[in-house]
Parts: structure tokens; sequence; C-alpha cells
């Protein structure tokens, strides 16, 4: 009897202290769990930033947006680096290397369709934003007799470094007016400030110039050498616009200020750049990322030219890549602010129409 006591009490006390330490520890892994994905989402994300060669308009973007995007709390440091632009944009997010960069439309569509360098890995990006467009300029030297695209044939032309979106768009322009690289007398992969040197030297007969208008590049160009654009025209800019879905026609008007100053305006085409994300970005962090850039789009401290030549109210629209979901989230509560701003607008017309009726 005296046994059966002592069994009994020792079990009872056994099962309470095992009865404890369950409770306790699903109490402790509900609070590492917790803990964890509080401490994750803590985490400020860091980001390099793929940009593009120091003399176009890539890099100083990049520099405008790092003290945009490190104001938030959950932005780490913004590294802002010089690359050879779109193709290795898109390579570097996507082995990991960028988390943010700017891209040429027709180099993001091809990535996300797996054509032509990205072939058999197709690029999980998603756009951020979509920016200003990206002119094909054509820059020849007086007396080269180019008149035309056609008329690069046999002649020695700067198509930008390799991989580059100029380069890119480059052999598309080329390829429209039934011309490859085997066709010109010399192919000179050149960024934007080898390819004005090397015309400066008549090494050169013409370049590509794909950026924002004005290109600093060929404003300085203009102040030494004699040269003329070359219209990206008639069946050259047809087959462009019928077999690319991201090219639009586009016109440098004359005796215009920040447009060179032309005496006679420029017929060619565009080609619309992009702010791209992994689409695995956190999307919170997406989220806070377009509206900071919205927002700042919208304020007086905006002092790269070319953030100034687009709509912020159409950044998400006729994009050839996905919105990220956090992005896209933001945007909705733009659209939501103004169907509530008309609707509150026309409620006030009904009362001013009741009003005057009465």
């Amino acid at each position: 009897m005296k046994y059966s006591t002592i069994w009994a009490a020792g079990a009872l006390a056994l099962a309470m202290t095992l009865a404890g330490c369950g409770q306790s520890g699903s109490d402790d892994q509900s609070q590492a769990s917790s803990g964890s994905g509080g401490d994750q989402s803590a985490q400020p994300t860091n980001l390099i930033f793929g940009t593009g060669g120091t003399s176009g308009s890539y890099y100083p973007i990049g520099g405008a947006l790092k003290g945009v995007f490190e104001k938030s709390d959950q932005i780490g440091n913004v590294q802002v680096v010089s690359t050879g632009a779109s193709v290795q944009n898109i390579n570097n997010i996507m082995d990991g290397t960028n988390q943010i960069a700017i891209v040429m439309s027709d180099v993001a569509y091809d990535a996300v369709h797996g054509n032509k360098q990205f072939e058999g890995r197709k690029a999980k990006i998603d756009a951020l934003a979509g920016l200003y467009p990206n002119v094909v300029q054509i820059v020849a030297l007086n007396g080269s007799k180019i008149d035309s695209v056609a008329d690069l044939k046999g002649k020695r032309v700067g198509v930008g470094k390799v991989g580059s979106g100029v380069e890119a768009s480059a052999k598309k322009v080329l390829e429209a007016a039934g011309l490859k690289y085997g066709d010109l007398s010399k192919v000179s992969h050149t960024g934007y400030a080898d390819s004005v040197t090397d015309m400066s030297n008549g090494n050169l007969d013409a370049a590509f110039f794909t950026s924002g208008v004005p290109n600093s590049s060929i404003t300085g160009l203009r102040q030494n050498t004699q040269v003329h654009f070359v219209n990206v025209t008639g069946e050259t800019a047809n087959t462009l616009l019928d077999k690319y879905p991201y090219y639009e026609r586009y016109d440098i008007p004359a005796h215009k200020d920040n447009a060179y100053d032309l005496d006679s305006g420029v017929h060619t085409v565009s080609i619309r750049n992009l702010l791209i994300v992994p689409a695995s970005m956190d999307k919170a962090v997406a989220q806070d990322l377009a509206q900071r850039f919205y927002d700042y789009l919208g304020s007086d401290s905006v002092s790269v030219a070319a953030l100034k030549q687009f709509d912020r109210n159409k950044m998400n629209q006729n994009l050839v890549l996905p919105v990220h979901p956090g992005a896209k989230a933001f945007y909705q509560t733009l659209d939501q602010g103004a169907s509530q701003g008309q609707s509150s607008d026309d409620k006030a017309d009904a009362e001013a129409g009741d009003s005057d009726a009465s």
C-alpha cells in the first residue's frame, strides 16, 4: 500500500513535468518562429543597382535614385555600379549580382521570352516602372553619303558596347534595312564617349546612340564635328514596328533648345526603358520602392533630364514585362485614389446642378 502510494505520486509528478515541458517547448517554438519572422522583416535590403556606362543616362539616374531609395527603412545600402547596360544588367539580376537595374524594353522582352542571347534560360524579372523612351539616334559625318540606314552598307559604324541595349537595337535596325554586320566595312563596339572620339578623328563614319534626348555625347560631338542625324523611316521603320512590340515612332523636333536645336526635325523610332527587379523581390520592398520613385518624380528634386521626359502616371502602362506584385499594389492605390477623386467631382457637379435647378 505504501509503495503504491509512492509510485502513484511519482507518476503524477512525472506526468506534470512532461506536460509542462511540452507546453514550454511549444511556446518557445512559437516565439522563435515569430521572432525569426520579425527579424527577417526588420532586416533592411541592400541593393546593387545595375546601370550603364558613365557617359550615358542610366548611371546618373542610378546615382539620383540611390538617395531616394536609401531613405526607406526597408532599404540599407544602395550601391550604384556602371555596367555594360541592358544585357549585362539582366544577366546580373539572374545570377543575383544585381537586385535592381535599368534596361531597354527590347532586351527585357527577349529575356522573358528566352530569345536570342537568352535562349534556353528565360529571365524571371518584373518591371518596377516604365521610364522614358530610348530614342534610336544614328549620327553620321557630313560627306559620308549616309542619309538612310541602308546607306550604312560598306561604312565604319559604332554599334555600342558588346551586350549593351544599344548594340541589341543597332542589330535590329540594321536587320530591318536588310543589313548585317558583315555588310559593314568596320564594326566598332564602342560606347558613346569612344564613338565620339573615333568620329571626331575620322575613324568612324557613323554611330548609334540609343538613349534619351538630348544625349550629351552627341551634343559634344556636334560642337566640334560636322555631323547630321540619319532618319529611321519608310520600310525600315515599318518592319521594326510590325515585327517588334516595343518599338514606337518618335520625332526629334526642330528648333527646340533641349533637343539639339536642330534646323529640321528627325524621324526615327524609340524603345522604352524599364526599371526592373527580380520577380522574387519581397512584395513590401517593391511596393515601397515604386512609391518612393513615384513621389520623387513629382518633387522639385529631379535633376536628371531623362526623368522629366515621361508621365509618372503611366509608369505601369503598356509594358513588355509583368509589373511586380508589390509595385502593382502601389499603382492600384493611385487608381483607387483617382476613382475616389472622380466620384467626389461627380458628386460635387451633381450637387451644383441641384442647386442651379432650385
